[in-house]
């Protein structure tokens, strides 16, 4: 009896205990429930918010898998400092250039500004990877900081710079022997001598060299890739003045004496300028002015306040035109196409000025002369009166007003003029002879009207074999 007693004790306590294992259990998964819905209820809530919907993505096993550029082409286990093959024979760098635009091109400074793309190939067998397809690996500016490239610079370069909006403009790639191209975009400015003393009919040849700065050829051996077709040049490059006439190519040897020698690449290029612009600023309007002042020649001499401006205008307006053009100019030593033909317009407007100064300084003279005469004469009583008869149509109230004494009209006053000097000479003959008379008329009479009439024809005609013989020699 006490046996069975406690084997139902027994059984009673293990029941006990399974219930209560039961019960927590329960609980447990009851509230593993309540978290799951709790979050899921979150999670809905944060969806419904954000308004997106959020895909879940599975794991990239990939990335951790593969290995950094470094690793693959073994940049720690060499020294970059050097070039390759350090100590053998020089490196063969080959160069071709595409060129982007011409942009400016300045006769003050002397200077040209140029956008282009520089492309260096040469193999580094450092580099070298195992590859089964012979794809190249391409990379920006931060590896080409960590590896050997070619320590290019532009010779005579006054600026030069990288491009880096937005990022910088390089571009390394590497093939898996080892072959490597380097890629920069460039702007730079350089130098130009130019020969200006056919400005503006001139054409002018400039060139943009390339050169190692420290290796010499020795080390390094610079040539262009594919000869003249290493250079490629855009079909939309145009200048406001120039005319692109050639891009070539060629590579020559420069010596330093405290360095050595190197090799240098030319990019040179032939421009020539566009006249019609300086046709219509310079050209026409000097030789408008020229020929304003020759018609001065066809005012009367008796005006002055006509003849007198005008030219003084002239050859104020031809000092500006000088001026301006001189302004925009260098200046240099030597002469200037351009300059021969302002200053020879300059000259012969300051001749037309100097015309009238001399045809009014004769025309004095000869009126000098003619009242002296008259002053010798005893009695012009009835001269007079069959001169005044005669002239009393020329004379008008204006004519006296504007001119004075000589207000009657060119032939009349001519006819006057001639009568009271022969007047003058048939007394002359009663006293001295027919050899008098001759005598006193070669020096009194004086045709100033000549010289107007002279000038009419000798300026035109020697202005234009001038330009006959400029324009022949010039273009």
């Amino acid at each position: 009896m006490r046996a069975d007693l406690l084997a139902l004790l027994c059984v009673a306590m293990l029941g006990a205990c399974l219930t209560q294992a039961l019960t927590r259990g329960r609980k447990l998964h009851t509230c593993r429930q309540l978290r799951s819905r709790r979050d899921a209820s979150r999670t809905e809530e944060g969806i419904q918010k954000s308004g997106s919907l959020i895909l879940k993505r599975s794991p990239d096993i990939t990335k951790g898998s593969v290995p950094k550029s470094e690793h693959v082409l073994r940049i720690d286990d060499h020294d970059f400092t050097m070039r390759p093959g350090f100590g053998g024979p020089a490196v063969p760098v080959g160069v071709d250039v595409q060129v982007e635009s011409l942009d400016t091109i300045s006769e003050v400074d002397m200077d040209f500004t140029m956008t282009l793309y520089l492309r260096h190939y040469w193999k580094d067998e450092r580099l070298s990877f195992p590859g089964k397809t012979n794809q190249s690996m391409t990379f920006d500016s931060r590896l080409v900081k960590k590896i050997w490239v070619p320590d290019m610079f532009f010779v005579h370069s006054k600026r030069s710079f990288i491009h880096d909006t937005t990022t910088d403009n390089v571009m390394l790639r590497v093939y898996p022997d080892g072959k490597v191209l380097y890629s920069v975009r460039v702007t730079v400015t350089a130098m130009c001598n130019m020969d200006l003393s056919h400005f503006p009919l001139d054409t002018q040849t400039c060139s943009l060299e390339i050169e190692s700065y420290a290796y010499t050829d020795d080390d390094l051996m610079l040539y262009w890739k594919k000869g003249n077709d290493s250079l490629k040049t855009d079909d939309k490059i145009s200048l406001s003045q120039f005319l692109i006439q050639e891009f070539h190519t060629t590579s020559k040897l420069a010596f330093y004496s405290s360095t050595g020698w190197y090799n240098r690449l030319y990019i040179t290029f032939t421009l020539r300028r566009h006249i019609f612009f300086f046709l219509l600023q310079t050209y026409f309007p000097a030789t408008l002015m020229v020929m304003l002042s020759w018609v001065s020649f066809w005012i009367d001499r008796r005006a002055v306040p006509a003849r007198v401006p005008l030219g003084i205008t002239t050859v104020l307006t031809m000092s500006t035109i000088i001026t301006g053009v001189n302004a925009s100019m260098p200046r240099v030593s030597y002469i200037k196409a351009v300059d021969i033909y302002l200053w020879v317009s300059f000259v012969f407007v300051f001749l037309s000025v100097l015309e009238y100064a001399a045809v009014n300084y004769l025309s004095t003279l000869q009126e000098r002369r003619e009242r002296k005469l008259r002053e010798r004469l005893p009695c012009t009583c009835g001269m007079s009166q069959a001169s005044h008869m005669m002239l009393s149509s020329s004379y008008s109230e204006m004519d006296t007003m504007t001119t004075g004494h000589y207000g009657v009209s060119e032939v009349n006053g001519d006819k006057r003029e001639h009568m009271l000097v022969q007047l003058a000479m048939d007394k002359e003959q009663d006293a001295h002879g027919r050899a008098g008379k001759s005598r006193s008329y070669s020096r009194v009479w004086i045709d100033t009207h000549a010289i107007d009439k002279y000038s009419r024809v000798i300026f035109p005609g020697a202005y234009t074999v001038f330009n006959i013989i400029y324009w022949s020699i010039y273009s």
